[in-house]
């Protein structure tokens, strides 16, 4: 197995207090980070991991264009904890692609951020040894070393865009991103897709309707003007060019399923309508999938009927999987290779599904 590389940055992380004017607000901090360009220096992206990337986005695009045939997988962890089972998982997920390219294009969830409806562990990217007490400087760290290490077994990469400013850290390493159901609305992240180099996937809102993510694609395919950072972290307006490959991820909502035939052709005829791409991808996971892992590989076989019946809208598939089944509560011991947040369907399983479909 390739272990992570030893790398570590330049810039130590310091934590200065916020002096507060209102002696009753309360108490915050600020811990000081590398900048974008630091950390892209002490972790490097080789050239030729470059042009790889390069490559899988234009693949991408291609799929979702109609002009590759092939079915777009998007599979791997809900969220990933452990470095190590995850480049485990990774290896296996790379020798199975290259036997089924010609199928499909696979792509390796390296999920960083968790969304959180309340509260809860974030992600490595923040909270990487899930203490509680959050340490953005060494998540940063972790998660551009893991995402080297897992572009260089040749997988194309995916992460859900949650914070702007970590995608400045990381988004050279990505193939394709997500907006999830409770940040498709947002104006922000509709701004950031907008300047962002690889296709982006927009998920219904979280009550299953997808009005939300069709304006979302609408919005992100246009230029505009948003307060950000530059790669040496100086605050500066972007002007962003507009991201015209953008497509809608059902994946259900608040107990109500939409993979079904009716469901996805509504979903085309709205997009069809409101004049973006008619491409969808159905994630098997989530509201789709009640939270039970194993009814992904029947909504995955669904979904590819109705692709043979004759919607060649249906570019793909996203399926939440790791090499063991179900989930598990944080805590000291751990089963390795287990999810810690959704539930995710093994690897033996998810072999056999690929295989299948394929």
């Amino acid at each position: 197995m390739n272990m992570p590389l030893d790398v570590r940055t330049t810039n130590e992380a310091q934590t200065v207090d916020n002096n507060k004017q209102d002696p009753l607000a309360p108490a915050s901090s600020a811990m000081l980070l590398a900048t974008p360009s630091a950390l892209r220096r002490d972790i490097p992206r080789p050239d030729y991991l470059g042009q790889q990337i390069d490559t899988h986005r234009q693949a991408i695009r291609r799929i979702l264009d109609g002009q590759d045939e092939r079915l777009l997988v998007v599979v791997g962890p809900c969220s990933i904890h452990d470095e190590v089972a995850a480049l485990e998982y990774g290896e296996k997920l790379a020798a199975l692609a290259d036997e089924v390219s010609d199928r499909m294009l696979i792509v390796m969830r390296a999920y960083l951020e968790k969304p959180r409806t309340t509260v809860g562990w974030k992600g490595l990217l923040y909270d990487p040894e899930r203490t509680g007490d959050g340490n953005l400087a060494e998540g940063l760290i972790r998660s551009r070393r893991l995402l080297v290490n897992l572009a260089h077994l040749g997988l194309p990469l995916a992460t859900e865009a949650l914070s702007p400013m970590a995608m400045d850290y990381l988004d050279d390493l990505i193939s394709w991103t997500a907006i999830g159901a409770r940040t498709t609305e947002s104006q922000i992240h509709r701004e950031l897709v907008s300047g962002l180099p690889m296709p982006t996937g927009f998920k219904n809102g979280t009550d299953g309707s997808f009005a939300v993510a069709v304006n979302a694609m609408k919005s992100a395919a246009h230029s505009h003007h948003r307060i950000g950072f530059t790669q040496d972290g100086q605050p500066a307006m972007i002007t962003t060019a507009g991201n015209p490959h953008t497509h809608l991820v059902l994946r259900g909502g608040r107990g109500i399923t939409n993979y079904d035939a009716d469901s996805v052709q509504a979903a085309v005829d709205a997009l069809s309508t409101a004049g973006v791409n008619t491409s969808v991808m159905v994630d098997c996971s989530h509201d789709n999938a009640c939270k039970q892992p194993e009814r992904q590989p029947d909504i995955a076989r669904e979904v590819i009927r109705q692709r043979r019946a004759g919607n060649h809208s249906i570019k793909g598939l996203m399926i939440e999987s790791f090499l063991a089944q179900g989930r598990q509560d944080d805590g000291e011991e751990l089963v390795y290779g287990q999810s810690i947040t959704d539930p995710c369907l093994g690897w033996e399983d998810t072999e056999a599904l690929l295989r299948s479909l394929a």
